[in-house]
């Protein structure tokens, strides 16, 4: 049988495992029609017979070898045997077996001329070779069904598997046949697959192949698919080997928790900073030099370098957080942070969390990690407000945790460990509380190691002064006023106020007859508890005595020239809070009279 005419100067035929001929192509009689061995394609014809090596090596021996051996002969310099010129040949020879045929040997050849053409396509062969080699991602080819049909250099050496462990083979069953965990990764649900069934191209950002000694690697792919005449033919895979990826996003991951956990930290202590700048402004530094200021002065003084623990006693208003302020600051905590709790604010539900701190989902709401406030006062003091409003069931997790220097966070197994110094204070009588049951008597004793009184302002009078000049220096400040002094008159009305709010109340009297007053002149009887004022207390010390006196005309004409200069401040309005009857302390109706007495007009 011969093929079907080609204008092709390739030559073509089929010969067994005997090298006899059993198919030509017309080329390839055309070809041996000078040959005096060929009379058709028959068995009779050898191949061996027809052609011979232009190298010193056997052809029949090479032949042999490939069909016994396998593989294939490529770019063999040959000529027919009885022709006596130089005219050669190039051949490319190759084995098929099938189940259905015997051996069959397919050799190609053709003239010398078509030998360039075909080397030109053997070099473009190689250099896309080298161009897939080259490339940092591996790249492997798939047929329609599947099947490995080429791999790039990269993606033998990412999995470890040999090009020709792959080619011919179902790639899926290599090496993407399971998920991370294990459990099976079924053909059908694969994206490379997908892509040989819909046409379309598929990204995966993370999954795993798997390598020839069975361990995994994380990679990242892009499934491409080979469509020609509306058919696909195939698909073509890219993937990346991305464990240095995920070995980087799990660092951030884990840096980000830290960042994270140091922000929220940071945050808190900002809040506390922001606290201690209020308590500075609000209260300044200790003020006064009374006796029983003293007595606490040189309490403070003997407990502040040492790591007892210590409880203040006062009431509510005095400054007991002053007090344990300036024991942190003399002590040699002061470089790290001072953290107040406020014990009467916390709700019982969140006990736990506010001194120890949570995990995210450790209760409905902690929908983040909390720093607890033991945490945060590692190496510093824990300032305990109001501790006598800690619930009782409560007060045994906080002595633990006191004496031990460690404990858990709300829905955490890992234990923290701390150094933290207690100052608690409260209003309350401990030992009264703990003989009524409401107050632990072991973590009483372990509160009060060095008890701190403070004492009360009524117990303080001489140090009303100092102190009301304060507040009234900063009241200024703060409201934009212009400076404004307290009289002597003035102060003898706050000397006899019993000040049953203490220093707290104190401030705010003062900075409420800042806001009053609209001049600078201080309004404390606007300011001061009801009826405790009636009328303003001259203030005597004042006016300079030269032993001098005034005439009832000289008199009379003073007091005309106040009530113009009373009259010209507010803008000669009469009533009202800013007219001058009110700045006057007088009725409306009083200053109208007298201006008509004096002839007084604008």
């Amino acid at each position: 049988m011969t093929f079907t005419d080609n204008p092709s100067p390739v030559c073509l035929a089929i010969f067994n495992e005997d090298l006899a001929c059993t198919s030509a192509s017309n080329q390839w009689i055309e070809q041996m029609r000078d040959a005096k061995q060929w009379s058709g394609p028959k068995s009779i014809n050898k191949l061996n017979e027809l052609l011979e090596s232009v190298s010193a090596g056997s052809l029949k021996n090479e032949l042999r070898n490939i069909i016994v051996k396998g593989g294939q002969l490529a770019e063999v310099p040959v000529k027919l045997v009885s022709d006596t010129s130089d005219n050669t040949f190039t051949l490319n020879a190759w084995v098929e077996n099938s189940d259905k045929d015997k051996t069959k040997l397919t050799v190609i050849l053709h003239k010398q001329d078509c030998a360039s053409s075909n080397q030109e396509l053997s070099r473009i062969k190689i250099e896309h070779q080298h161009v897939l080699d080259s490339a940092g991602e591996g790249i492997y080819g798939l047929n329609k069904d599947g099947q490995a049909t080429f791999a790039n250099a990269a993606s033998t050496k990412i999995l470890g598997w040999n090009a020709e462990d792959l080619i011919g083979t179902p790639v899926h069953d290599i090496h993407h046949h399971s998920h991370e965990d294990g459990s099976p990764y079924p053909r059908e649900e694969c994206p490379i697959y997908a892509a040989l069934k819909d046409g379309e191209i598929h990204r995966v950002d993370c999954e795993v192949f798997w390598r020839n000694d069975g361990t995994s690697v994380p990679v990242e792919y892009i499934t491409t698919p080979i469509i020609e005449n509306d058919v696909i033919q195939g698909a073509v895979i890219v993937f990346r080997d991305i464990s240095k990826r995920k070995e980087l996003e799990e660092k951030q991951q884990k840096s980000f928790e830290e960042i994270k956990q140091l922000k929220e930290e940071l945050e808190q202590e900002r809040d506390y900073l922001r606290n201690e700048i209020n308590v500075t402004t609000n209260f300044g530094e200790i003020i006064g030099e009374s006796s029983a200021l003293q007595r606490t002065l040189s309490q403070i003084e003997a407990v502040a370098d040492t790591p007892s623990s210590v409880l203040i006693l006062g009431e509510s208003g005095v400054g007991k957080e002053m007090i344990a302020r300036a024991i942190h600051s003399q002590s040699g905590r002061s470089q790290a942070p001072l953290v107040k709790v406020n014990c009467a604010s916390i709700p019982k539900d969140l006990f736990e969390s506010e001194f120890f701190g949570h995990r995210k989902g450790a209760f409905t709401g902690a929908h983040r990690d909390r720093v607890g406030r033991l945490q945060l006062a590692n190496g510093g003091t824990l300032f305990l407000d109001e501790v006598g409003e800690i619930p009782l069931d409560l007060q045994g997790k906080l002595l633990r945790a006191l004496q031990e220097h460690e404990f858990e966070r709300v829905g955490d197994e890992n234990t923290i460990k701390v150094d933290v110094r207690i100052v608690a204070a409260t209003n309350r009588d401990l030992k009264e509380e703990v003989k009524a049951g409401n107050f632990r008597e072991d973590l009483f004793y372990r509160l009060s190691v060095f008890p701190v009184s403070v004492p009360s302002l009524r117990e303080r009078v001489t140090d009303i002064a100092p102190l009301a000049q304060h507040f009234l220096n900063l009241s200024c400040d703060e409201l934009r006023r212009d400076p404004m002094r307290i009289t002597n008159g003035q102060l003898e009305v706050l000397k006899k106020h019993d000040w049953p709010g203490n220093i707290r109340e104190l401030k705010n009297v003062i900075e409420r007859a800042v806001i009053l007053s609209k001049t600078t002149k201080l309004r404390l009887d606007l300011a001061m508890p009801d009826g405790l004022i009636e009328s303003e207390v001259v203030d005597v010390d004042s006016i300079e005595d030269n032993g001098e006196f005034l005439t009832e005309i000289q008199f009379r004409e003073l007091e005309k020239q106040n009530l113009v200069k009373a009259l010209t401040v507010a803008d000669w309005k009469i009533a009202g809070e800013d007219g001058a009857a009110n700045l006057l302390g007088l009725k409306p109706s009083t200053l109208t009279y007298r201006m008509q007495q004096f002839g007084i007009k604008k």
